[in-house]
């Protein structure tokens, strides 16, 4: 039995996810149209990242929660696959990779949007041995 969309998101700390997202932004050292592209806004709405380092909560759509989510499972991965290395996982978002023809995973995702995310993360999945 699947549970309405409101009592999902009502179990999530939105404001909490926000706040992580803006931090794990920074690692890597995303641009802003980066960071809006990863997160599926237009690159004209510079705004609601302001809004989210303000500490507003991440907006409720199922769209923008299943991709935190998945930035989130990104980040884990990274930090389990390199756990001695942080600045290896923090730049790798950043860095040209043979398995996506030599584009950076960041640029992967903007390029094939949530599919792209799904790809990095299912690549990162499968080097963990998940």
């Amino acid at each position: 039995m699947n549970a309405p969309q409101a009592a999902v998101t009502d179990d999530i700390d939105r404001k909490a996810v926000a706040g992580m997202l803006m931090q794990l932004f920074d690692h890597w050292k995303l641009s802003t149209e980066e960071q809006l592209d990863a997160l599926g806004f237009a690159t004209s709405n510079r705004a609601v990242l302001a809004r989210y380092r303000k500490g507003e909560a991440l907006s409720g759509s199922r769209d923008t929660l299943e991709r935190a989510g998945h930035l989130l499972g990104i980040h884990k991965n990274l930090r389990l696959l390199f756990p001695h290395n942080r600045e290896l996982a923090y730049a790798w978002m950043k860095t040209r990779n043979r398995a996506f023809e030599h584009r950076s995973p960041i640029d992967v995702i903007r390029e094939f949007g949530f599919a792209g995310l799904l790809m990095v993360l299912a690549y990162l999945d499968r080097a963990r041995g998940q």
